[in-house]
């Protein structure tokens, strides 16, 4: 008798005989290359043995990271961890396919929120999921995170890549890290303990957007099925501009922290400076931030303009071109404005501590 293929749940089946004999398939007609997925593996070692700290005691591929702590070196550690994304930002490295960036997007989310604290950051952990796995793509961010690790000083230990048809597109992909540090329990920067009327708020520039605010810009610059969305989409000093990595300010306050008494230190990103900055105030005294003390990118006004956002919207919204603040004695302002220019950083004295009720206030300077 001849024999009949068909498909049936999934499964490729023959009927011979009479009889409907199954036929197994792999993963990979699923959708999931375990073999692409051994490759990503070999490519991330290599990259990680560039940010490899002394430290550490396990090789990329294994269940876990191990990392020595040697407690000889501290009185009383206290480990600090933190979790975070690239948002939306993703969607325009995606539409422009330039993906190494968002790795360095990534680091920085994670290790300028630990240095607040003023802890040192010592690994960290990625996660990649992704609809469809290209080498090209991971390799890319992959170097972006090895990068942004560099820039830290802090070893990439270990990571997740996974593959899910379905969920995500076949060019789609979401990124999530995973930062760890360590700092004396007696030199942790608490805000809101020490934080006084008269310290003074110096200010460290942003490269651009950092990795806030995406929804909005890619309402405003690329709006669905609009001629201006085809040629923004074709602007590459547009997409370069939006695609800037974010700025890591461990080696600053790495600096910093050893030539004067930082008080307190804000990590601006979504919710601009008003939220960030408050929420290491104390409940009795305000800051006052001075408009026009700092030169803002193109950005922001491009960003206004094109938008109709009005002014008190963008400071919600964005950094406005300032990416740390840092509070501090006004005895200490002069030094820590000489300190962080010797390591590369563009620092503003941007405004004051009053007396008040835990409030920040933007105002003309």
């Amino acid at each position: 008798m001849g024999s009949n293929s068909r498909a049936r749940s999934g499964l490729l089946s023959t009927v011979e005989g009479g009889q409907i004999l199954f036929m197994a398939i792999t993963y990979k007609p699923a959708g999931v290359d375990l073999e692409a997925g051994k490759k990503i593996v070999q490519l991330i070692a290599r990259h990680a043995d560039s940010t490899r700290r002394r430290e550490c005691r396990s090789a990329i591929g294994g269940f876990a990271g191990l990392f020595n702590i040697d407690c000889s070196q501290y009185r009383k550690p206290v480990l600090v961890s933190s979790t975070d994304g690239v948002g939306t930002k993703l969607l325009v490295a995606q539409m422009a396919g330039q993906h190494d960036g968002v790795g360095i997007d990534l680091v920085a989310m994670g290790v300028n929120d630990i240095i607040v604290t003023g802890a040192e950051p010592i690994f960290f952990l990625d996660y990649i999921s992704v609809g469809k796995i290209n080498l090209q793509t991971i390799e890319k961010i992959v170097e972006g995170i090895a990068e942004g690790c560099r820039q830290a000083g802090c070893a990439l230990l270990g990571g997740e890549t996974a593959e899910m048809p379905g969920l995500y597109g076949p060019e789609e992909y979401d990124l999530a890290g995973f930062a760890v540090g360590i700092v004396e329990a007696e030199e942790i920067i608490d805000g809101p303990s020490g934080i006084e009327e008269g310290d003074s708020i110096i200010a460290l520039a942003s490269s651009g957007l950092h990795s806030n605010g995406y929804s909005l810009v890619r309402k405003i610059f690329f709006p669905e099925r609009s001629r201006e969305a085809e040629r923004n989409k074709r602007d590459r000093n547009l997409l370069e501009i939006l695609l800037k990595p974010t700025r890591i300010y461990v080696r600053a306050v790495s600096r910093l922290k050893k030539e004067v008494r930082i008080k307190g230190i804000a990590h601006i990103t979504g919710g601009g400076i008003p939220d960030n900055l408050s929420r290491i105030l104390p409940p009795d005294v305000d800051a006052e931030i001075y408009k026009g003390s700092w030169p803002a990118p193109d950005i922001f006004q491009w960003i206004s303009q094109r938008g109709g956002v009005e002014e008190e919207e963008m400071f919600r919204v964005f950094n406005m071109g300032l990416g740390l603040v840092i509070l501090l004695d006004s005895d200490d302002v002069d030094r820590s404005l000489e300190v962080l220019k010797e390591v590369g950083e563009k620092p503003f004295l941007v405004g004051r501590i009053l007396s008040g009720q835990g409030r920040v206030r933007v105002v003309e300077g």
